[in-house]
């Protein structure tokens, strides 16, 4: 079993940044993909970001790719992400999630969720 608790979400300004951790409990942390997932209002939930066991390989989706920066410290069971030059777009309700598989994009292969954390972009 393993919980997850997202924190650092919050309302910043188009062109601003925030890093979201994720804690995750547990002692098995470092034998989980971890991954990033958001849904903004009245749309699906999306994958966002992964990143391997030992954080040798990390997957992003398009949109992100080069503002976005996931990245884990096994030794702290905490995942990150760092997210640069924000946009409108980014605004959703974001997810931390932990896969047995070593790395994950798609949903149905998390096993464990977190609660969510709010981001908001103005412009």
């Amino acid at each position: 079993q393993v919980q997850l608790v997202e924190s650092g979400g919050g309302l910043v300004q188009a062109g601003g940044s925030l890093r979201l951790s994720c804690a995750a409990s547990g002692r098995t942390f470092s034998r989980y993909g971890m991954g990033w997932f958001r849904q903004a209002p009245g749309k699906e939930r999306e994958f966002v970001a992964a990143i391997s066991w030992s954080g040798t390989y990390t997957d992003y989706t398009d949109s992100v790719k080069g503002r976005f920066t996931i990245s884990r410290d096994n030794a702290k069971n905490t995942v990150y992400l760092q997210m640069n030059r924000m946009e409108p777009e980014d605004t959703a309700v974001y997810y931390c999630a932990a896969s047995a598989s070593p790395i994950a994009t798609i949903e149905r292969w998390y096993d464990y969720w977190g609660q969510g954390t709010q981001v908001t972009v103005s412009s």
